[in-house]
């Protein structure tokens, strides 16, 4: 059953409405595109995998690229040809990619350049048929077929409720599935991050994520798109680049979203503390808990970190704080969205009283049907219409909510919960931790205990004691790590979330 109300194509709007108005940024080639040329190419690149390639309506594209105003331009194109959108993680392996491609069955796979040996391999391993390469504007497949491409082409009416993207989670527990991103969430999420966070077609968005990743894709980059605004395209993280880019007067960024590891890399770098951001209207953090000390830092130079909280599977935005709610509720992720539902429940799918810790559920327009070919997976993932998101939340007497923890990363310490996420803001209280991350590891007498894995900044010298006594004094005992280890580095996923499950546990 279809919702009857067609799926608009936002470029093409704006294309007609302000066709002179700034739409992309790619910083790496310094290309810049008004929304008539934008619109132009996509039009082009939709015409090209047509005639090239066979693309057809509900056909999956596949793109393998770095950050690249090419990959939005494939992106609008597949809604032109009514094609899915299939984003490939390029820190992945290759077997783990021949995976997605084995189970999202493309016709035809898109690749930068830099990854051209790997995608070659995808093709034979999985059996996609056809394959052509982008180069950053430089002379490529891409290039050259956007340049040949000729006729008319007829887009055909696609309804909300059809899917624009498939977007493989990380699978950091499993193998990866692909969540169905539909024309309904995308529009949803675009209306209710520009309520949320006030985007306009004035804004300017640094797209800094991996836009294979929800965060790059849809926070805020489409939502720009959405509203007529202008998204500058950084390839990758780079965190002096990202300072340069944060405090340029003439480039005059207005909003960027990243995740708590980008925002400690810019603390340490030379000139943050006498850096000038007042003219930025909104930093989001999200993809994890941002520790309070780092949002109490960025709130002594008068930036406020606003925490949100999502999902690949809800769009993503189910929660944001607001600007002006950034230190008077400092940790918490907020409030939902004007069409989103939460509520918190126990493991037996009781909501909880205000206050206690449950399992947050949610349910609205920007929640995904459900994952592409997982039936059983879908059964398990909603109760009732309401998402299962695994994280453990709470609520104040406010209303507001606190994201505790990964449900999942809760342990049991001698018949208590301990959420890892309140452990870590504890530690991340001593001026000489960079990052830290705390699991939970067999006891042979509490069942469990937390261990702190800690990457210290450089010139700093905690000990282990020094990192215990600190939790002592701040924790209930059976809080306490009972030990400690020092690393050079965390292990993170392409976002920079990290992966505990890459921590040993022995």
């Amino acid at each position: 059953m279809t919702s009857g109300i067609a799926a608009e194509d936002w470029i093409a709007h704006h294309a007609r409405f302000m066709p002179q108005a700034p739409a992309a940024h790619d910083l790496a080639s310094d290309r810049r595109f008004t929304y008539a040329a934008f619109d132009d190419r996509i039009g082009r690149a939709a015409r090209w995998l047509k005639t090239a390639f066979g693309v057809r309506q509900g056909d999956r594209v596949a793109v393998l690229s770095m950050n690249d105003t090419d990959v939005f331009e494939l992106q609008f194109a597949c809604r032109r040809l009514g094609a899915i959108f299939l984003p490939l993680n390029w820190r992945l392996a290759v077997p783990e990619l021949e995976f997605i491609c084995k189970d999202a069955t493309p016709g035809v796979l898109i690749f930068g350049d830099e990854f051209a040996d790997a995608a070659a391999q995808i093709a034979r391993l999985a059996g996609v048929p056809h394959s052509a390469n982008l180069a950053n504007g430089k002379p490529s497949a891409y290039e050259a077929g956007l340049a040949a491409a000729t006729g008319d082409l007829s887009p055909p009416v696609m309804d909300l409720d059809d899917t624009w993207t498939i977007m493989y989670t990380s699978g950091t527990t499993g193998r990866p599935k692909g969540a169905q991103i539909t024309y309904r969430m995308c529009t949803f999420n675009a209306i209710q991050c520009a309520m949320t966070v006030g985007l306009t077609a004035q804004s300017k968005n640094l797209v800094f994520l991996p836009t294979f990743h929800t965060g790059g894709l849809n926070v805020y980059a489409n939502p720009t798109f959405h509203t007529g605004g202008c998204n500058v395209v950084m390839r990758s993280f780079d965190p002096a680049m990202f300072l340069r880019l944060l405090t340029d007067k003439q480039l005059h960024l207005t909003h960027l979203l990243g995740v708590p590891t980008n925002f400690l890399m810019l603390a340490q770098e030379p000139g943050f503390a006498s850096a000038d951001l007042s003219h930025i209207v909104c930093i989001g953090v999200g993809g994890a808990a941002a520790p309070l000390a780092l949002i109490e830092e960025y709130g002594r130079k008068g930036i406020m970190l606003q925490q949100g909280w999502g999902m690949t599977e809800t769009g993503p935005l189910g929660l944001m704080l607001s600007g002006d709610q950034a230190l008077a509720k400092v940790g918490s992720s907020g409030l939902p969205p004007l069409y989103v539902r939460l509520k918190i429940c126990d493991p037996e799918g009781n909501e909880v009283p205000r206050g206690q810790t449950g399992e947050l559920m949610i349910k609205g327009p920007t929640v995904m049907p459900g994952y592409w070919n997982r039936p059983e997976a879908n059964r398990a993932a909603f109760t009732d219409g309401w998402l299962h998101t695994g994280d453990a939340a709470r609520q104040d007497e406010d209303g507001y909510y606190y994201i505790v923890d990964r449900w999942k990363d809760m342990f049991i310490s001698g018949g208590e919960n301990v959420y890892p996420a309140e452990v870590e803001n504890v530690i991340y209280q001593l001026d000489g931790v960079l990052e830290n991350a705390v699991v939970g590891v067999p006891h042979q007498k509490w069942g469990e205990v937390g261990r702190a894995y800690v990457v210290l900044k450089p010139g700093a010298n905690l000990d282990d004691e020094a990192v215990l006594q600190h939790c002592g004094s701040q924790l209930a005992r059976y809080k306490v790590p009972k030990e400690v280890r020092f690393l050079d580095e965390l292990p993170h996923n392409a976002t920079g979330k990290v992966l505990k499950h890459q921590l040993p546990r022995t």
